[in-house]
């Protein structure tokens, strides 16, 4: 199993981003692969889904850790016989926030998965989503 960590840095503040993470049902308004969530409730461990992305079957997933003071986040990933697994975190920066996430999984799928990822956190930490969505 490898690692790849990719981050960005915006001017939204760490407060918005993280509640925009900690919404599965908002996952949507940032992610443009992610087209919905079926999950019941905000992040908690323990907490199961699937996410519809850009591949025609859902994605399950289940949160792992959560650790809202830190704003920081873990979940397990599975399509098909493929696990991954996803840790995020949010920082607040003197002129917005930053967010990372670390990917867990075979490598060719974290070098397929990175430039989406990336893109998403771009969204992420751009625009006061929680203000976006009112």
């Amino acid at each position: 199993m490898s690692s790849l960590t990719v981050r960005a840095h915006g001017p939204a503040g760490a407060p918005d981003v993280w509640e925009a993470y900690a919404d599965p049902q908002r996952w949507p308004e940032w992610a443009p692969h992610i087209r919905r969530v079926e999950a019941i409730g905000r992040l908690r461990p323990g907490l199961e889904g699937q996410v519809w992305s850009i591949v025609p079957a859902p994605v399950s997933f289940e949160v792992t850790d959560v650790d809202a003071k830190r704003r920081r986040w873990s979940w397990l990933a599975a399509f098909g016989p493929v696990r991954m697994r996803f840790d995020h975190g949010v920082d607040e920066l003197d002129t917005g926030s930053g967010t990372w996430l670390t990917m867990h999984g075979p490598l060719p799928l974290l070098m397929i998965y990175a430039p989406l990822a990336r893109l998403a956190l771009r969204r992420l930490v751009r625009v006061p989503v929680a203000a976006a969505s009112q």
